[in-house]
């Protein structure tokens, strides 16, 4: 009895089960490349504005992939967020837009491209394009016009807007110099459209300062009545 015992005590210990522990695989078909938009509406202009950086984590995988896209004469649209859904995004509303132009023999408005916007994003609700949109342009009045979005097409007009990486450090930036918030010092006048771009210039190099995936270049683009036209800025590099 005593040597069964010794015996037994000297075997290898055997694990309880043969059976391996099931291998978990996973995927995310999502990725936030970073980068900041922005638009700010006046009274017969809207200036859309992004930074061109392509960030992957601590990567920059590009230092000019634009994030603007001008869909109409008179409209612009600005996405951050994955840069895959992004560009798969613009090109279906170009699409739509190019559709409506031949059926209907005019550009659609910038009212319309930001409702058939919300539209398209509501529909892919249940695997929604990763991405945070700015539409900006002038609308049938001739006046400046932003349309904010959530990633599932929930729309709201505003003066002003930001989405992406720098949206935290600019929107109360904003909010003191356009909306006139938390302050007594309420100017009569609006800015000039001059005016506003310089603000913008000025936002986008204090955003680059402290944001690490806001950078290299700002690509503007400026709506008024004249038309539209384009505008790069140049950031820090680093």
């Amino acid at each position: 009895g005593r040597s069964t015992a010794v015996l037994a005590m000297q075997a290898p210990q055997l694990p309880t089960s043969q059976v391996e522990q099931p291998k978990e695989s996973r995927f995310s078909p999502y990725q936030n490349n970073g980068g900041t938009c922005l638009a700010l509406a006046g009274a017969d202009f809207c200036i859309i504005a992004a930074d061109s950086r392509l960030s992957l984590g601590y990567s920059i995988l590009s230092r000019n992939t634009p994030k603007v896209s001008q869909l109409t004469s008179k409209t612009c649209i600005a996405s951050s967020g994955c840069n895959a859904d992004m560009v798969t995004l613009q090109k279906y509303l170009k699409f739509k837009i190019q559709m409506y132009l031949h059926q209907h023999g005019k550009e659609m408005s910038t009212p319309a491209v930001a409702q058939m916007l919300a539209t398209t994003l509501y529909h892919r609700r249940f695997f929604p394009y990763y991405t945070f949109n700015i539409v900006g342009g002038l609308d049938q009045n001739g006046e400046g016009c932003v349309y904010s979005y959530d990633a599932i097409g929930c729309l709201e007009r505003l003066k002003y807007t930001v989405s992406g990486s720098g949206h935290a450090l600019i929107e109360p930036f904003l909010d003191n110099l356009v909306a006139y918030k938390n302050t007594d010092n309420k100017p009569t006048i609006e800015r000039s459209c001059e005016e506003t771009l310089e603000l913008v210039k000025d936002i986008f190099s204090s955003a680059g300062e402290r944001d690490i995936y806001t950078g290299d270049f700002v690509d503007i683009y400026i709506i008024d009545k004249n038309g539209t036209r384009y505008e790069q800025f140049p950031l820090k590099k680093d």
